[in-house]
């Protein structure tokens, strides 16, 4: 498969507007051949019908020149119209490319990317490239209307026509090399501004965190020197545009200047008629038209060149994890690592027994994060291996890993919507469901008789009720629900920013709890709640799974005392496992690292 690049980008955007492309370049080249005849026959009414003074003669080319006008509005209206669609559509069509590429199972996309920066990849650059649908034609249609002006030229000169047709290449030429410092100057600034929105994004959404530890200073120097850069690159873009443009007009108006000088000459001398001088000097006019036309064509497609590599650089992205096998047969929950070495861990083996609450953990923060993304697939260890059930996770496909192993994380985001949305996957006709395979046994007091079936929405309204109670109870989100106007169906606002610290750590947790994983990982699920609730979670959550596998990852006394394991990590390796009296106990570090 060919190398992905700006430019097969921009082919694949423009090609699958090929259509409206197509259309609105005829109907626009209709508009500029209307243009470009409306000298022309003013020239003939001059000669033909003023001249000789034939009053059937004027009310004939005065015919013509309105059937003249009607054809070019008509044309102009709906080539506009085609254009406008070809760019939106195609500008559609990149963002849901860029979407798809950003949310797909194996990542990569936003690795050293700023979520703001993909945010503005998909918006100005994809409506950038889509712009090049909207120009193109009007290019295509600025050429061909210079090539009847030159035809008709050279019915009224031979040598008027020869200067249009040799000078209008040259134009273009000059155009094209005017229009590459834009280019590169055009893609250093959108990355400039899509940083700098990455960084915005980044500090509206921590706000409460860097007001917490008193970051606000330098978090905002942070922002003032990109914003300061991102300022920087616009300015250069706007020069190397202003450059452009004006260089280019300033020409055209030379060749302009020489073209109507050239016809003056020849009516003086005798060589052209009146109305043949009218005529040309009306397209002389006419012709600033599709010069300044293919000037701002040229400068965007310059723009829409830049975009269209940014763009190839986030769809070329490489995948983050691999692996397509299917996970077959009944999950059991039990989990095995083995020599896993990646950001910290060295060589890590660990065994966490299928039904069992186990607790993890790490004497250094970082390694956690790093056992939480290889958990959840978001990268491949650097050597070693996790399995669930004997499949090596590195060879299985990551959607169905991550149905059957839920990683949550410490930092789960909210979104805007009801509590019931935010706990319960909706479905694709817009209900809200359970994403599980059946209510639970341990919810409904059933047996569970398909767990070994495939993962599909809770069959009755009833049993989703049943989990959402259970997962809210077992949660303390229940409590979160009391507090709202409209309870379960009360409204939370973007990013749950209504709602406390702790109040959001609730609800992340209920919405992992009510996925009802086989095995559900748990990122230091407590840290934002008081004691007397944390220890209500924990006996919820042990009741809620009992029987299913779930590693919690925390350095928390209160969780740890509920598992049935606890393994410690220090140095990246397993250093000690047993219960957290034992360990509390017996191992000095794990002392350290949990009642400090």
């Amino acid at each position: 498969m060919p190398q992905l690049t700006g430019g097969r980008v921009l082919r694949e955007a423009l090609r699958g507007q090929a259509g409206r492309i197509t259309g609105s370049a005829l109907l626009s080249t209709g508009h500029q051949a209307g243009e470009a005849m409306v000298p022309v026959v003013i020239g003939v009414v001059v000669d033909r019908a003023v001249g000789t003074g034939s009053s059937s003669q004027l009310l004939l080319w005065l015919g013509v020149l309105g059937a003249v006008f009607l054809t070019l509005s008509f044309s102009f209206r709906f080539g506009a119209r085609l254009g406008e669609r070809a760019a939106e559509q195609a500008g559609h069509v990149l963002r849901v490319r860029l979407t798809d590429r950003v949310l797909d199972a194996c990542g990569g996309a936003d690795t050293g990317r700023l979520p703001g920066a993909l945010a503005s990849v998909a918006t100005s650059d994809a409506g950038r490239v889509g712009m090049v649908a909207l120009v193109l034609p009007l290019g295509v249609a600025g050429i061909l209307g210079l090539a009847v002006g030159a035809v008709a030229l050279l019915r009224v000169s031979l040598p008027l026509g020869l200067l249009v047709l040799l000078g209008t290449p040259l134009m273009m030429g000059l155009a094209h090399l005017l229009g590459r410092p834009l280019q590169r100057r055009s893609e250093v600034e959108q990355d400039r501004i899509a940083h700098t929105a990455g960084l915005a994004a980044d500090m509206v959404g921590g706000l409460r965190v860097l007001k917490g530890i008193g970051a606000e200073r330098a978090a905002a120097e942070r922002y003032r020197l990109s914003s300061r850069a991102a300022l920087t690159a616009t300015v250069h873009a706007a020069r190397a545009k202003s450059w452009h443009d004006g260089t280019l007009l300033a020409v055209n108006g030379l060749f302009l200047a020489v073209v109507a000088l050239v016809g003056g000459r020849l009516a003086a001398d005798g060589a052209i008629s009146i109305g043949a001088l009218i005529a040309a000097v009306g397209m002389a006019q006419y012709l600033i038209g599709p010069l300044s036309m293919l000037v701002w064509v040229n400068g965007e497609l310059a723009q829409g060149r830049g975009s269209a590599v940014r763009i190839a650089e986030v769809l070329a992205s490489p995948a983050a994890v691999g692996g397509d096998a299917p996970l077959t047969g009944p999950i059991t929950g039990r989990l095995a690592v083995r020599g896993l070495t990646h950001g910290g861990l060295r060589d890590l083996d660990l065994d966490v027994t299928a039904g069992q609450l186990v607790g993890v953990v790490t004497a250094d923060p970082a390694h956690a994060e790093a056992l939480v993304d290889l958990l959840g697939r978001e990268r491949e260890p650097d050597s070693g291996t996790i399995t669930l059930d004997g499949h090596d996770l590195s060879t299985l496909d990551p959607e169905a890993v991550r149905a059957a192993l839920l990683v949550a994380a410490h930092d789960a985001e909210l979104f805007e919507g009801t509590l019931r949305d935010n706990v319960l996957a909706p479905a694709a006709d817009g209900s809200t469901v359970p994403r599980q395979r059946t209510a639970p046994a341990t919810l409904t007091g059933q047996a569970d008789t398909a767990a070994d079936g495939p993962l599909t929405a809770a069959p009755a309204a009833s049993g989703t009720d049943s989990l959402l109670g259970a997962a809210l109870a077992a949660s303390g989100a229940d409590e979160v629900a009391a507090t709202l106007a409209g309870g379960v169906d009360g409204a939370l606002a973007e990013r749950g920013r209504s709602l406390s610290g702790g109040q959001r750590q609730r609800v992340a947790l209920a919405r992992a709890l009510a996925a009802d994983a086989p095995v559900l990982v748990l990122h230091e699920p407590t840290t934002a709640v008081d004691a007397v609730t944390e220890l209500r979670i924990v006996n919820g959550v042990r009741r809620l799974r009992e029987g299913r596998t779930t590693v919690v990852i925390t350095t928390s006394p209160a969780l740890l005392a509920a598992a049935d394991t606890v393994h410690f990590v220090a140095d990246g390796a397993l250093t000690a496992s047993g219960t957290h009296e034992q360990l509390v106990r017996e191992h000095t570090g794990y002392r350290a690292t949990v009642l400090a």
